[in-house]
Protein backbone atom coordinates (compact mmCIF):
# COMPACT_ATOMS: atom_id res chain seq x y z
CA UNK A 1 0.00 0.00 0.00
CA UNK A 2 2.84 2.41 0.84
CA UNK A 3 4.39 1.75 -2.55
CA UNK A 4 1.13 2.66 -4.31
CA UNK A 5 0.87 5.92 -2.33
CA UNK A 6 4.50 6.78 -3.11
CA UNK A 7 3.97 6.11 -6.84
CA UNK A 8 0.79 8.20 -6.87
CA UNK A 9 2.59 11.05 -5.09
CA UNK A 10 5.51 10.91 -7.51
CA UNK A 11 3.18 10.90 -10.50
CA UNK A 12 1.20 13.84 -9.10
CA UNK A 13 4.43 15.77 -8.61
CA UNK A 14 5.50 15.18 -12.21
CA UNK A 15 2.12 16.30 -13.51
CA UNK A 16 2.26 19.45 -11.37
CA UNK A 17 5.78 20.26 -12.60
CA UNK A 18 4.60 19.88 -16.20
CA UNK A 19 1.68 22.24 -15.60
CA UNK A 20 4.01 24.86 -14.13
CA UNK A 21 6.28 24.58 -17.15
CA UNK A 22 3.35 25.12 -19.49
CA UNK A 23 2.22 28.24 -17.65
CA UNK A 24 5.50 30.08 -18.34
CA UNK A 25 5.28 32.60 -21.19
CA UNK A 26 6.13 30.86 -24.44
CA UNK A 27 7.80 33.96 -25.90
CA UNK A 28 10.51 33.68 -23.24
CA UNK A 29 11.88 30.76 -25.26
CA UNK A 30 13.84 31.56 -28.40
CA UNK A 31 12.03 31.58 -31.71
CA UNK A 32 8.75 33.06 -30.44
CA UNK A 33 7.25 36.52 -30.81
CA UNK A 34 4.27 38.42 -29.45
CA UNK A 35 1.44 38.67 -31.98
CA UNK A 36 -1.11 41.39 -31.20
CA UNK A 37 -4.66 41.59 -32.49
CA UNK A 38 -5.34 37.88 -33.02
CA UNK A 39 -6.22 36.60 -29.54
CA UNK A 40 -9.76 35.45 -28.82
CA UNK A 41 -11.49 36.94 -25.76
CA UNK A 42 -10.04 35.40 -22.62
CA UNK A 43 -7.21 33.63 -24.48
CA UNK A 44 -4.47 36.29 -24.43
CA UNK A 45 -0.98 35.66 -23.01
CA UNK A 46 0.17 37.95 -20.18
CA UNK A 47 -1.01 41.47 -19.47
CA UNK A 48 -2.41 44.10 -21.84
CA UNK A 49 -2.57 47.87 -21.50
CA UNK A 50 -5.95 47.58 -19.78
CA UNK A 51 -5.69 44.26 -17.90
CA UNK A 52 -3.14 42.83 -15.53
CA UNK A 53 -3.00 39.13 -16.34
CA UNK A 54 -3.32 36.43 -18.96
CA UNK A 55 -6.76 35.36 -20.10
CA UNK A 56 -8.42 38.66 -19.25
CA UNK A 57 -9.01 40.25 -22.64
CA UNK A 58 -12.70 41.07 -23.02
CA UNK A 59 -13.05 41.08 -26.82
CA UNK A 60 -11.78 39.05 -29.75
CA UNK A 61 -8.85 40.53 -31.69
CA UNK A 62 -8.03 43.24 -29.13
CA UNK A 63 -5.14 45.18 -30.72
CA UNK A 64 -3.41 45.40 -27.31
CA UNK A 65 -3.72 41.69 -26.39
CA UNK A 66 -1.18 39.19 -27.68
CA UNK A 67 -0.46 35.50 -28.00
CA UNK A 68 2.98 34.00 -28.47
CA UNK A 69 3.56 32.48 -31.91
CA UNK A 70 6.65 31.17 -33.72
CA UNK A 71 8.66 33.98 -35.32
CA UNK A 72 7.37 34.92 -38.76
CA UNK A 73 3.87 33.50 -38.23
CA UNK A 74 2.26 36.73 -36.98
CA UNK A 75 2.68 38.49 -40.33
CA UNK A 76 0.76 35.64 -41.98
CA UNK A 77 -2.26 35.96 -39.67
CA UNK A 78 -5.14 38.25 -40.67
CA UNK A 79 -5.03 41.25 -38.35
CA UNK A 80 -1.76 40.17 -36.73
CA UNK A 81 0.84 42.74 -35.72
CA UNK A 82 4.10 42.57 -33.78
CA UNK A 83 3.37 45.94 -32.19
CA UNK A 84 0.50 46.69 -29.79
CA UNK A 85 -2.38 48.91 -30.79
CA UNK A 86 -1.97 48.52 -34.56
CA UNK A 87 -3.62 46.23 -37.04
CA UNK A 88 -2.04 44.17 -39.82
Amino acid sequence: MKRRVMLASAFSGLVAMGAVGLSAPAYADGGMEKCYGVAKAGKNDCATKVSSCAGTSKVDNDPNAFVAVPEGVCQKLAGGSTTPGSKG
